[in-house]
């Protein structure tokens, strides 16, 4: 029997966004697993996501296209790596669908769920490969950016 690794954030490579949001795991699971979910929550107003893409599976691919007000679109492309119902969800634009290699790897992705009496203790880490990396991600905005989309998760669960 195999278990799954237990992801300790290292600080020099990896940022981390941690919330309690008021519903059951169930419910964010939901929201982060389901398309017409996705494109509601998961990138930052004013933008928008115009596709969404799910097989959710290990080496199934998880893809986004979102546009900004303007019309720029950035594609958000990457392989699930660990899906644990309801609790954890990995995956890493290192790896394309069918753990085919990227031509250009930035991060993977680890969600987690955590029940919290009637809440979900939510956690969302971004590994990355080196410190610079890490750090241009940080300056990209990440704090402000996946904390408005944490925000705009949770308000969006609490009306499924």
């Amino acid at each position: 029997m195999t278990t799954s690794p237990v992801w300790q954030p290292d600080p020099k490579l990896d940022l981390v966004i941690e919330r309690t949001i008021d519903v059951p795991p169930e419910l964010v699971w939901t929201a982060w697993t389901r398309p017409e979910h996705i494109s509601k929550w998961f990138t930052p107003a004013p933008w928008t996501v115009t596709e969404c893409e799910i097989d959710l599976r290990p080496g199934g691919i998880f893809r986004t296209v979102m546009r900004s007000p303007e019309g720029e679109e950035a594609v958000n492309l990457g392989c699930y790596l660990e899906i644990v119902p309801n609790q954890r969800l990995v995956w890493s634009d290192a790896l394309l669908a069918g753990f085919r290699p990227s031509p250009h790897p930035f991060m993977t992705a680890i969600m987690t769920f955590e029940r919290a009496g009637n809440a979900t203790r939510y956690t969302a880490m971004a590994v990355h490969r080196d410190q610079a990396t890490r750090d241009r991600h940080e300056e990209m905005g990440f704090y402000d950016g996946w904390g408005t989309v944490t925000d705009q998760l949770a308000a969006l669960v609490k009306t499924l």
